[in-house]
């Protein structure tokens, strides 16, 4: 049954109901297939960092190191060096960016609430990297775009998250009851996004998606 809401990727009005538990409604945009919640149950920004800062990220922890490496590793494999990168919601304990500084690249770090300076989307970078982050955007289009404007002719967008397999699993899956979770990416999401920014789309891992800009 069609709703009355815009899909936060795409825009389009095309949204249905696609589950609800106890906690919360989530619909999904037949344009895009993003699955999503309404701005209604959105946490609070307080709530939402005191979630954000129980995160124990630690760029000497070794497994979380090991974590990252599934993103790491596929980039920083493409990159030339001396390469430039932001590392966007970089979150508490900013990791990635120092394995990539250890490579002898240099990465700029942006975070919402730990590293709040908007300067750096001024900026154009050989890569960018979102681990864990684009599940929480409220206004995934416009984040992932700006992003993207921020990305050199060449360069490397590298998203983590985990992806949608459809509604059965989605129903069981204890990624969509984290309550800072408000956005439910698929391959087709992001077949779609690649798309639109006509980019050359790589699943790198089940979890990491490459998307590669265009030479101009």
């Amino acid at each position: 049954m069609k709703v009355c809401l815009k899909c936060p990727l795409c825009h389009s009005v095309e949204v249905e109901n696609y589950h609800q538990d106890k906690q919360r409604n989530y619909y999904v945009c037949g344009i895009c297939n993003l699955v999503f919640i309404g701005p209604e149950q959105f946490l609070t920004d307080d709530a939402e960092k005191r979630e954000y800062e129980l995160h124990e990220n630690d760029p000497a922890d070794a497994g979380y190191r090991q974590f990252l490496s599934r993103v790491f590793l596929p980039v920083v494999k493409r990159l030339p060096p001396g390469s430039r990168g932001l590392d966007f919601g970089s979150g508490p304990g900013p990791t990635l960016s120092v394995m990539f500084a250890e490579a002898g690249h240099s990465v700029e770090i942006y975070d919402r609430y730990f590293a709040p300076d908007a300067s750096v989307f001024a900026e154009e970078y050989d890569f960018i990297t979102a681990t864990e982050v684009v599940e929480h955007l409220h206004f995934p289009g416009k984040e992932l775009n700006r992003l993207w404007a921020c990305l050199k002719p060449g360069g490397i967008l590298a998203i983590m998250t985990k992806l949608v397999l459809g509604r059965e699993a989605f129903s069981k899956w204890h990624y969509k009851t984290d309550l800072t979770h408000v956005g439910f990416f698929s391959k087709a999401t992001f077949a779609w996004l690649a798309g639109k920014w006509q980019a050359e789309l790589i699943f790198a891992h089940s979890d990491v998606m490459l998307f590669c800009k265009k030479n101009d």
